[in-house]
């Protein structure tokens, strides 16, 4: 078979959708684990008590209508298995009326998930999966052409992701312009990997060539996207080969393999003569109602892509950032600033009554840095959001996250739930008296000290940041809440 651009198209897309499906089942596999205890009625945020305060329109969700415990873990386990379907497969065997429904059903059940999942789902790669799924919907199925107007707005979506990357960190700290940002992000990072110590390591110059590189990928490669094959298949190849780098070199969630996703569209004529697939002979063109759909799309997004494409222009960026309820076309852009030393916010328990004289046990947490002795791990494309929030939480004040008291206080009830986010129970299962939560400061061991010790962090005590509290027992255990000393 002779390897056309349409062939090529055609491959990109059978190579996207099984990629997107695979982010779609982590990232929903991720709520089955987490969404009770983070969420539920008796969660850190209950989403409850936000559909009481948020209007639909603000946030449309299918949680508005049903938010217990029992709806957000079912919606949740909805979406692993259609996305296990669609990575099979499922939807280029189906008619395409229902393939397009098969794809919306994820988009639908993540963005219910994200619009009432407040603190735990204010991270970029959750609205870049909400507009990276809801284009999936009008791709089309096996049997039929990739319409060129949605393979062309998944370049969009890719450009203003690493583009709006590349200019947060050029506007940002001026680290990133001389070049000496990486001498401290490997170590100080929200969750580093099992790498991240060697990277750290690394020369100081190869250093500045990392920063320069990263300066080539995201500010001038995203507009090779546009031009004539094969430069815009090589330019998304090395894209891809830049966000690979940052796979091995901390945990970002599903961020990095996502945008790697979206660049295999445009790789298309790359993957096709290294892959055992082709296309029907003769390609059809999509039917006239999905062609219609598919321009109804390009106004729509055309339309909605105004403010985040001012938002790329504007002297004060904004990252991150949605502007629309249903999260179809994002401003994207993280680490505009680098932290030089790193704090961690370690939370400890006693069951003894007397504080002076009380033996403290720490929780451990399953990815962020603990035990100075235990190696990074490597989580990601899994997403530990509890672990994440705590590094914001290092960042300020812990009583301003509005997630912390009540985690302090779910330790003190012994909420199996909430421990099962972390690393195991110091107490299996009985409650500890007090908790306290202080703030040390964590750096890599050089390599003398990781040869005499073995260990990957050296840490020291900073001051507290929650002072001991207990619970405040009163006429029921539901209306405990916790008090200092």
């Amino acid at each position: 078979m002779e390897w056309t651009t349409a062939t090529g198209d055609w491959v990109g897309r059978w190579v996207f959708l099984r990629a997107l499906a695979a982010v779609y089942l982590v990232a929903f596999l991720v709520a089955v684990n987490q969404v009770r205890p983070l969420l539920g009625e008796r969660g850190l945020l209950p989403v409850s008590r936000f559909v009481g305060a948020v209007p639909f329109r603000r946030s449309p969700s299918l949680f508005h209508r049903w938010s217990s415990d029992r709806a957000l873990v079912g919606a949740s386990w909805v979406g692993v298995v259609v996305s296990a379907a669609l990575l099979v497969g499922a939807a280029d065997v189906a008619p395409a009326p229902v393939g397009m429904a098969l794809w919306l059903v994820p988009w639908v059940l993540y963005l219910s998930l994200v619009n009432v999942g407040q603190r735990w789902y204010a991270f970029g790669w959750e609205t870049l999966l909400c507009e990276a799924g809801f284009l999936a919907v009008f791709l089309g199925p096996a049997d039929v052409a990739p319409p060129v107007v949605v393979l062309v707005l998944l370049r969009w979506l890719l450009f203003r992701v690493e583009l709006g990357a590349g200019l947060i960190k050029l506007r940002g700290d001026p680290c990133w312009r001389d070049l000496t940002c990486l001498r401290y992000h490997h170590e100080t990072q929200p969750l580093p990997g099992p790498l991240s110590w060697w990277f750290h390591h690394l020369p100081p110059r190869l250093h500045q060539v990392e920063v320069a590189a990263n300066h080539g990928a995201q500010l001038v490669l995203p507009f090779l996207l546009f031009a004539p094959q094969p430069v815009a298949a090589v330019a998304a190849l090395l894209m891809a080969v830049t966000q690979g780098w940052l796979v091995l070199s901390g945990n970002f969630s599903w961020l990095n393999v996502l945008t790697i996703a979206l660049c295999l569209p445009v790789m298309g004529p790359l993957l096709a003569p290294l892959l055992p697939l082709g296309p029907p002979d003769p390609l059809p063109a999509t039917p006239p109602w999905h062609q219609v759909a598919v321009w109804v799309l390009l106004a729509v997004v055309g339309l909605l892509s105004i403010r985040p494409a001012r938002n790329l222009v504007a002297r004060r960026q904004r990252m991150n950032t949605s502007y629309d309820p249903l999260r179809l076309v994002n401003s994207y852009g993280a680490f505009g600033s680098i932290t030089r030393v790193r704090h961690e916010v370690v939370v400890e328990g006693t069951i003894d009554d007397d504080l002076a004289t009380a033996t403290w046990r720490e929780y451990a947490f399953k990815g962020k840095p603990g035990d100075p002795s235990r190696r990074p791990r490597q989580v990601a494309p899994y997403h530990l959001r509890l672990d994440w929030l705590m590094w914001f939480a290092a960042l300020s004040p812990g009583r301003r996250e509005p997630w912390f008291r009540p985690f302090v206080e779910a330790l003190l009830r012994g909420d199996r739930a909430v421990l099962g986010l972390l690393d195991g129970d110091p107490f299996a299962g009985e409650r500890p008296t007090w908790v306290r939560a202080r703030v040390e400061e964590y750096r890599f061991t050089t390599r003398e000290e990781r040869r005499a010790t073995g260990d990957w962090w050296v840490r020291r005590p900073v001051g507290d940041h929650l002072p001991p509290v207990r619970l405040h027992a009163t006429a029921s255990p539901s209306d405990e809440r916790p008090r200092r000393t």
